[in-house]
């Protein structure tokens, strides 16, 4: 899933470039006080109207970007422009008339189905308990999967009748499901145990409830005085208490309103025959409240009290018999308590936020839970032992056929919006409920709930089917795996498999199928899930592959089908079409690796499985014999032996390492075209060969290769630019564009994007995101990354890290235009009309970085390559040749520019993790496999700037315990019988984490004694043997295990013998290691607080382990359109237009909202930049409402302390300030710093930015010691990691000078003040205004200081009848306080006049004109508004 804090960079902080102007004359200190009345962007429309998706303002947003030139998705629009509106159909009102009820108006789409209503009536308070009627127009009764518009005679005005019908016992059923749900509706349990896509969410007991309503109750200042600003004593800058209790607060809602004590079905069910020719459906026994115990009989009429009691069956309806339709209306009748609690529920059932009763598309799990009451639930209890899922039974015939739906799906329609809507809707929908469908499966696999296919089998062996899912262990069958490292490589295969599945699914081929695949972690077993190809179980394997090979490249057979599909794959996943020699020495051709196997289904389908070589081997981790790796690789001490053979590279760092090659083949295309040109103008030598080495511009440093083309070091001088050093070589160290940083979580599945363009005009693009600007207007979505190219990036990144400017001034190398327009005509005529010389300067470009045809740039690997058993025909020897090499230069770049390119983000803070997810998903945005995470912690250790890097070093070290620990776990876990479980994993914790020396472990001491004998016989665990081994494991022993596997899994060295020395020498925290090492494997444990530093008693018994998740990896289906006007909403708000920006982003939200449903983590990132530009638009409110949406989605779908929800909380509480709710906004920052504690602990730059947030509120309700104890930390923080003289360290000092003048001490407020302007002096220079603001600042608390002194000698000389005069003490306003707010969190409003707009305009085109004559950028102007940087946390005057 889409995680954590990079994508929000590429989110979120596209929105500093705003330009909201005040009215003349206002000063900006009212300026949050009235929303702006001019032009809030450079595009001359009012700022009041907030879009609403209408189809005309579409219309107007696709004018503009014409206008702008904004080539951003033209392409795209135009088909779609026509398609948006039909979509955007306007509403309609209708009436709807209940039995019992008064007629209510309900807004309606025409593109709404019949049973949507029926949906909305079944949760509205006063007919939720309704769930068997028609709804009739005019007597007509509708079809419920009817269309609105299709239905004649339905209008403006017209009134539907609920009319009730006839159960059936199917509706009987549902009927009680129903109230089950309604009365359960409160209750977190079923979010507790992780079932039904519930999960958790906090948000409302920090707001009281909604924040819209509380927003208009209380006004500004109001509220001033009752305010209690203390936190607890645990969130205050350096406790070092973590408790965990706080994690989970008490929602007072959930204490339950008991309505009924016991409801479910009867023993006398089903039915006798004489009784169901009577209309008895089913029998329901109850107790009410009231201690009644009643039978009911559910008959076709409805509901009515029988006469039957549990001993004696008695079908006649009782005197009086309360016949209801509905059982809701009959509880009312016989218990007064029922009646009573159930309104009371209901209301506030109504009242929650949507959002917080929305199943999720995937179920979340919680790693803590309090100790939930078990409750009597029928539902329950007949769900536990169907196959089905609940929500199934609704769906005719039987089982679902899953491999039927999911490629059904496939194939529907995509020619325009409404069809690709349509389609993408529903492959989301089945592989939400595919993956939910296998998650049970697995779990009941090693349950031991399922049958074996195969039971004569030993049990590693054994492989199941249920519920039309197959599913097989991840261990080494038939030494299947054995030349591949065994049960290490079947562990791994799995999850190789899914990411190739990814990556084929999102190229999304037509023709070619893939097999619905979930990997699922349980009690220390991989289970694969996959759904089955038709007629697959009736033949053997060998006579159904009839393309790829079943013994790794013994035998291989090819298909010219086949071939042709995966040849329209090969493109985009960047596979070379080879030869491979087959058992007779006969070539066969392939265009994948030769484990892929293609099987035509009895479907008549082609069906490819066996992806897990969708990607080329990484040689850092594949020893060969006789092959050297290159220099970089050898120094780091590869190639290592892995655990094994199946290590290959990422999908997201092969596309980055052919952009970094494609940018390379223009520089050389350029600079060839350039001695060209210079030879033919003049034999005059412009060019100064190789005798002036160290020119103008440092080189950038690069290590020769053996190979490489020689290294030309030229220096150009065409007049216009200064002299500009380039230096070319085919190495991987040579710079890499930035472009790829911006990708979101899932950047796997990117190659949806390049499937429109050919790869050169699609990297051509990345050459302008290496220049990439706010202001630029040719962000194409086709560019290979899944993000906004934030400007941050702009630098290119090389191993060295060199500064940002070389890196711009290499860019802009003249002829680089020219290069593009050889490379582009030259693919599109096949060379025939272009001159041999031009061709020739494409040749050598393309020899030179290993391109695979010599006509255009076109980088491809053969997956084969170092496959052991797989052997190539004699003529293609040079050809492997050049392939090994391309793999040794991938392996090479990995290690030399990937990791320092990392390092180096974190070192400017553009990549901020978290935690071990969002440190993950750092690596993988950037092509790094976590194997190397050992790698990564040396290089950070020999970094000069290590003390910067310090929270990025401890997260790693965190993680790599918590993976070893993982590690040992899974395996420890398999020799554990379930009896057992609890107090193995409790003992497992103990030694993990407690301080206790000998932890032993609680044996179930008479399941042991007993039944020894037939105890082999019931054991049929996978794994068996004797069970109570694991009892002997000793903290020592745990610890041991884990120094050698970070040693041999990680080559990294951790000196540490226990938890307690790890904590000492890493700064670590016990909690976070038990959080993650909960969540890595799965376990939930009781929220309570342990005590981890007992040497006396272990902090774990086996009580406190509630639960045993799965873990589960499968694919994330996307919406592509969405996505696509969701990156041109992106690019448009980078540009400074913010209302078409907005108009997009909402258009994006809508089709999001299509394609997913309410919930999703794409959703909340929408959601979040909508916040912030209604914030910046000056519409506060819709900005809260927004916001609070995106808190609650992040809550429920990554989790309640995801740092995805962390800055979530920050922004809330921003949006709450400047509606006036201060003490709302006080609760959320608490609620973060919490969560932040917990996570990541106190020494973290986010940290930083939390507590100027808390402590400028503090600051405004006047706690200025509080504030200080905040201000003073943060100051500290931003010291540590920005530098003693960055502009962050600036405003710090300058926070801290101002409450100490409101606290009249004005000695320590001009120290720190001083300290400030001197940075702003030697930052900015003196005439810069921040240093102007700060000498004016100085000179005021100079003033200041001399009148309190004054005041001060006049009481010592005169005594009490001194002539005092008034001193001003000032209590900040709101508004200096959140013009601070927006200050530090990003967000600046810049006055503008209408002049100031024109001139705005015309530079912004300037510019435009500038990027496109290939201009270098340094020429423009430094404090210029639209320069500013674009991150969160954001300095005022960086350029």
């Amino acid at each position: 899933m889409v995680s954590k804090t990079d994508d929000i960079q590429a989110s979120v902080p596209n929105c500093n470039v705003n330009t909201v102007d005040l009215a003349e004359g206002e000063t900006p200190d009212h300026q949050e006080t009235k929303a702006p009345k001019k032009d809030p962007c450079a595009c001359g429309h009012s700022a009041s109207a907030v879009v609403m998706n209408g189809g005309g303002a579409h219309y107007h947003s696709e004018e503009e970007s014409k206008q702008d030139g904004g080539g951003d998705m033209d392409g795209v629009e135009d088909s779609n422009e026509q398609e948006v509106i039909v979509i955007q159909d306007t509403g309609f009102t209708v009436k709807i008339q209940a039995p019992g009820t008064e007629p209510f108006d309900l807004q309606v789409s025409p593109q709404e189905m019949v049973q949507e209503i029926h949906q909305v009536l079944m949760d509205r308070e006063d007919t939720c308990h309704r769930t068997c009627f028609s709804l009739q127009l005019d007597g007509n009764v509708l079809d419920n999967f009817a269309e609105l518009k299709s239905i004649e005679g339905l209008q403006e005005g017209s009134l539907l009748k609920v009319v009730e019908e006839p159960y059936t016992v199917r509706e009987a059923r549902i009927h009680v499901r129903h109230i089950r749900d309604l009365l359960k509706s409160l209750d977190p349990s079923d979010a507790y145990n992780g079932v039904d896509c519930n999960s958790l969410s906090f948000l409302s007991v920090f707001t009281d409830g909604d924040l819209g309503d509380s927003g208009k109750r209380k006004k500004k200042g109001s509220d001033l005085e009752q305010i209690d600003c203390t936190p607890p004593e645990h969130i205050l800058p350096g406790s070092k208490e973590r408790p965990l209790v706080p994690l989970q607060p008490q929602n007072k809602d959930w204490k339950p309103m008991q309505c009924l004590k016991v409801l479910t079905m009867s023993g006398w069910n089903p039915p006798p025959g004489n009784r169901k020719m009577h209309g008895d459906l089913m029998y329901l026994y109850m107790v009410t409240v009231e201690e009644r115990h009643i039978s009911i009989t559910a008959s076709t009429r409805g509901f009515y009290l029988n006469q039957s009691t549990t001993y004696t069956f008695n079908p006649k309806p009782a005197n009086p018999s309360f016949l209801s339709h509905s059982l809701v209306e009959l509880l009312s009748q016989i218990s007064p308590a029922f009646k009573k609690n159930f309104t009371v529920l209901q209301k506030t059932r109504v009242q929650r936020h949507p959002f917080e009763r929305i199943a999720t598309p995937f179920q979340v799990y919680s790693w803590t839970a309090p100790q939930v009451d078990h409750t009597m639930d029928c539902v329950r209890a007949e769900d536990a032992y169907t196959s089905r899922l609940g929500y199934e039974e609704h769906i005719p015939g039987q089982t679902r056929d899953w491999n039927e739906e999911l490629q059904t799906t496939r194939e529907l329609a995509r020619k325009n919006l409404p069809e690709r809507l349509l389609r993408e809707r529903a492959i989301f929908k089945v592989h939400s409920d595919f993956a939910a469908a296998a998650t049970r499966g697995s779990m009941a696999v090693i349950d031991g709930n399922v049958m074996a296919i195969n039971p004569g089998e030993e049990t590693r062996m054994q492989m199941f089917i249920w519920n039309n899912i197959f599913f097989s262990l991840g261990f080494d069958v038939r030494d299947h795996y054995r030349e591949l490292g065994g049960d290490a490589a079947a562990h791994a295969a799995p999850t190789n498999d899914l990411n190739g599945v990814r990556a084929y699914g999102a190229v999304d081929v037509e023709g070619l199928y893939t097999l619905g695949t979930v990997v699922v972690d349980y009690r220390g077993y991989r289970v694969t899930a996959q759904s089955i190809i038709p007629g697959i179980l009736e033949r053997e394997q060998e006579q159904s592959v009839i393309y790829g090979s079943i013994d790794f490249g013994k035998t291989v057979v090819s298909h010219g089908k086949y071939l042709e599909l995966l040849e329209r794959t090969s493109r985009p996943l960047k596979v070379q079409r080879h030869n491979v020699l087959n058992e007779k020495d006969e070539s066969v051709e392939l265009c994948s690796s030769v484990e892929c196997k293609g099987i035509i289904g009895n479907d008549g389908r082609h069906y490819i499985l066996d992806l897990l070589r969708t990607f080329p081997p990484d040689l850092n981790f594949l020893p060969v014999e006789g092959e050297e790796l290159s220099p970089e690789s050898v120094r780091q001490g590869f190639p290592r032996q892995h655990r094994h053979r199946l290590a290959c590279l990422r999908q997201e760092l092969i596309e980055a390492f052919v952009e970094h090659r494609y940018l390379l083949f223009m520089k050389m295309a350029a600079l060839q075209l350039m001695q060209q040109k210079a030879n033919n103008e003049s034999k005059i030598a412009t060019l100064t060969e190789n005798n002036s080495p160290e020119a103008a511009v440092p080189a950038l440093p690069s290590t020769e290769n053996p190979d490489a083309s020689a290294k030309s070091t030229e220096t150009l001088n065409d007049g216009k630019s200064d002299v500009v050093q380039i230096e070319t070589t085919s190495t991987s160290d040579a710079p890499q564009p930035a472009a790829t940083e911006a990708t979101t979580t899932e950047a796997a599945p990117k190659a949806e994007q390049t499937t429109e363009t050919d790869i050169p005009s699609a990297a051509a693009t990345t050459m302008t995101a290496s220049q990439a600007t706010p202001t630029e207007d040719n962000v194409v979505p086709t560019v290979t990354t899944n993000g906004p190219l934030v400007p941050v990036a702009t630098a290119i990144q090389n191993g060295e890290c060199e500064s940002p400017l070389e890196g711009k001034a290499e860019d802009s190398i003249p002829g680089l235009a020219q290069a593009k327009e050889l490379a582009e005509s030259l693919a599109a005529e096949d060379g025939s009309g272009i001159d041999p010389k031009s061709r020739e300067v494409v040749l050598n470009a393309c020899k030179a970085v290993g391109s695979i045809s010599n006509t255009s740039f076109d980088i491809r690997f053969n997956p084969d390559i170092f496959s052991p058993g797989v052997r190539f025909p004699e003529d293609s020897v040079d050809d492997i040749q050049k392939q090994k090499q391309l793999l040794k230069d991938a392996a090479a770049f990995l290690v030399s520019c990937q990791i320092p390119s990392l390092v180096k983000d974190c070192l400017d803070h553009s990549a901020l993790p978290m935690d071990g997810a969002t440190l993950t998903e750092a690596l993988h945005q950037r092509g790094i496999n976590v194997r190397y995470l050992g790698n990564v912690l040396e290089f950070v250790d020999k970094t000069p700037a290590k003390a910067q890097l310090e929270h990025f070093y401890r997260i790693g070290i965190n993680e790599l315990i918590t993976r070893c620990a993982k590690h040992i776990f899974k395996t420890y876990l398999q020799g554990v019988e379930l009896s057992a479980l609890s107090a193995a994993v409790s003992h497992f914790l103990n030694c993990f984490l407690s301080s206790f020396p000998d932890a032993v472990a609680h044996l179930p001491a008479d399941e042991l004694v007993s039944r020894r004998k037939n105890r082999k016989r019931r054991n049929r665990v996978p794994g068996g043997g004797d069970n109570t081994a694991w009892a002997s494991l000793t903290p020592s022993e745990l610890w041991k295990n884990i120094v050698s596997e970070a040693q041999s899994y990680y080559n990294f060295t951790l000196h540490c013998e226990n938890a307690d020395q790890v904590v000492e020498k890493y700064g670590l925290q016990k909690i976070t290691l038990l959080r993650e090492i909960s969540i890595k494997a799965g376990i939930q444990i009781l929220i309570k607080e342990y005590n981890f530093d007992s040497r006396h008693k272990p902090a774990f018994t086996e009580e406190d382990i509630l639960n045993i998740f799965p873990v589960v990896k499968h694919v994330n289906p996307k919406a592509s359109d969405a996505f696509h006007f969701f990156q041109s909403g992106q690019a448009k708000v980078q540009q400074g237009y913010l209302k078409e920006g907005c108009e997009l982003i909402n258009e994006a939200l809508n089709l999001f909202n299509n394609v997913y449903g309410a919930m999703h983590v794409e959703i909340c990132a929408c959601l979040r930049l909508l916040a912030r530009l209604n914030y910046i638009m000056g519409d506060h409110h819709e900005a809260l409402s927004n916001q609070q949406k995106a808190v609650l989605m992040s809550e429920r779908v990554l989790g309640v302390e995801h740092p995805n929800t962390i800055q979530e909380y920050m922004h809330l509480a921003l949006y709450c300030f400047a509606n006036g709710q201060l003490s709302t906004a006080l609760k959320l920052l608490y609620r973060a710093r919490y969560l932040m504690l917990m996570v990541c602990g106190e020494d973290h730059p986010e940290m930083a930015l939390l507590d100027s947030n808390i402590g400028l509120v503090l600051h405004g309700v006047m706690e200025y010691d509080l504030s200080l104890r905040f201000l003073e930390n943060a100051l500290a923080i931003n010291s540590k990691y920005h530098g003693p003289r960055s502009l962050k360290v600036a405003l710090s000092h300058h926070l801290v000078a101002r409450v100490y003048e409101s606290k009249a001490e004005f000695r320590s407020a001009l120290q720190h003040e001083k300290e400030g302007y001197t940075i702003y002096k030697n930052q900015v220079g003196e005439a810069h205004e921040k240093t102007k603001e700060s000498s004016e600042y100085l000179k005021y608390l100079t003033q200041q200081a001399v009148a309190l002194q004054r005041t001060m000698n006049e009481i010592y000389k005169n005594g009490s009848n001194a002539s005092i005069m008034p001193l001003k003490f000032t209590a900040p306003s709101m508004a200096s306080v959140l013009e601070q707010l927006n200050i530090i969190n990003g967000i600046i409003f810049i006055p503008l006049s209408q002049k100031d707009l024109e001139n705005l305009k015309a530079e912004v085109q300037r510019r435009q004109q500038l990027q496109e004559s290939g201009k270098s950028m340094e020429e423009l102007t430094v404090d210029d508004p639209l320069e500013l940087e674009d991150k969160i946390p954001m300095d005022v005057n960086v350029d």
